[in-house]
């Protein structure tokens, strides 16, 4: 989406200097390698970077105009718009520009999930808006994300926006929504992450639960405790989604989409109820959880049933979930390490039980900023993989609490190894799997556990 520097002023409060007369509409840009000539490059900056440092890489490059929070930093000869603070004027450019795009824009956040539900949400939706669907690639769920996709939306190209909404620390969704301004809310669950930072449970719970604060159609998690009793909140009743067993009860109140099995989509409305035959693929409880609220998503977005369900065959995880890949010595790698928290760690270890194998082994490692329940849910953790795998290989900061919680869940000592690094249970792991071995990979992106899969295929 492009702007006029009277737009700009206008959003961010700057104050222009040197011949602005003369610009035209331009594009808003933060990496210089993605610049355009006749573009804007706004600086962003922050502990490790600071981008007023490449101003004049960015007018070599062909910027027509300079954002900038340090007047120090302009170019002779370039127009430029002093603002109080970058990031500050790059989310009220975003705000603006989602002002201007009369589409649709549902949001996702929770504490696991969030980017498989969106990754499953723009598959489907594809089957109504074809290429006309704004998404951020891979995470970009904080401030700087999703400004970037809010301004990269617009109705020339597009009819629907999903914006995902990370949140790292005390109202960080509430700012999101504040320039994203969603019509729909998939709230995937409230669980474990990053207490440290947020201080409590139930502040974690207000920051994700401030999705709705502006009004959002809430589409809610039926086995999520802080869901079900917050929901009475709501102006209107929310649309739940669930995942049951074939032959378990059904209980949310209409209007709710349920997958039951992997075979059965049912839908409840006020009128009426609907079941359809349909091919899930995706492994694990907690992936068709995602699954169905991306369905609810799409069908709240006006995707026909009967679309809905013919995708659902063919959809697939995003990169680093429960990613299978196969070693020349005849066993396999499931890469789940692109996060983890401890909900989201003991579902991929129900998961991973199911996998048809041989020996199931899993590398933990720890998890991060969980504050003063780290501990207790390390221990937590351990005592779960302790009825879910055959050996487990232990590391980081947190690897005595998962033994621990291990050994206190039945596992002999011996089928317990703390590994000192990635490239130690890369070593083991070699010598050790055999042919028919399934290996899980679950750990925080603080420890790389990459490094392990690129060790062993490379």
């Amino acid at each position: 989406m492009k702007f006029s520097l009277d737009a700009a002023i206008a959003a961010t409060g700057g104050t222009p200097s040197g011949d602005a007369a003369s610009l035209g509409s331009f594009r808003i840009c933060t990496d210089t390698r993605e610049l355009g000539a006749g573009d804007a490059f706004l600086a962003l900056h922050g502990e490790r970077f600071d981008g007023h440092a490449f101003a004049a890489e960015a007018v070599r490059r062909g910027a027509a105009l300079l954002i900038l929070d340090r007047a120090d930093a302009a170019v002779a000869g370039v127009p430029a718009l002093i603002v109080d603070d970058t990031l500050r004027a790059y989310m009220a450019l975003a705000s603006a520009a989602r002002a201007r795009f009369s589409g649709r824009t549902i949001a996702i956040t929770g504490s696991a999930g969030k980017t498989t539900t969106k990754v499953f949400l723009a598959q489907l939706l594809s089957a109504r808006y074809e290429s006309r669907v704004a998404v951020a690639p891979a995470n970009e769920n904080n401030e700087i994300g999703v400004s970037r996709l809010l301004l990269a939306t617009s109705d020339a190209e597009h009819d629907v926006a999903i914006v995902e909404m990370g949140a790292r620390k005390y109202g960080d969704v509430e700012a999101l929504v504040t320039i994203a301004r969603p019509e729909f809310g998939i709230l995937t669950n409230v669980g474990d992450a990053h207490l440290e930072i947020m201080g409590s449970r139930d502040r974690l719970a207000e920051t994700k639960w401030a999705l709705f604060g502006r009004g959002a159609r809430a589409i809610l998690n039926a086995d999520d405790a802080v869901s079900v009793a917050r929901a009475p909140q709501l102006a209107s009743p929310p649309h739940w989604f669930a995942v049951r067993e074939a032959g378990a009860s059904i209980a949310p109140a209409p209007p709710a989409t349920v997958l039951v099995g992997t075979t059965q989509l049912s839908l409840f409305e006020t009128r009426g109820a609907g079941a359809y035959a349909v091919d899930v693929r995706v492994p694990g409880a907690h992936n068709r959880a995602n699954l169905a609220a991306a369905v609810a998503g799409a069908l709240e977005l006006g995707v026909p049933v009967e679309a809905v369900v013919a995708a659902i065959a063919h959809l697939h995880l995003p990169a680093g979930r429960f990613e299978s890949i196969s070693l020349p010595d005849g066993w396999r790698i499931i890469y789940d390490a692109y996060n983890a928290n401890a909900n989201g760690t003991i579902a991929a270890l129900d998961a991973f039980a199911a996998e048809a194998c041989d020996r199931g082994i899993a590398v933990l490692g720890s998890m991060a900023e969980l504050g003063d329940e780290s501990v207790a849910l390390h221990e937590r953790v351990g005592a779960h993989a302790a009825k879910r795998v055959g050996t487990l290989l232990v590391g980081g900061e947190y690897a005595d609490a998962l033994a621990r919680g291990a050994r206190r869940g039945g596992l002999n000592e011996e089928r317990i190894v703390r590994v000192g690094s990635n490239a130690e249970a890369a070593r083991w792991l070699r010598e050790h799997a055999r042919p028919g071995d399934v290996v899980l990979l679950k750990g925080s992106r603080k420890y790389k556990l990459e490094q392990i899969v690129q060790e062993l295929t490379s």
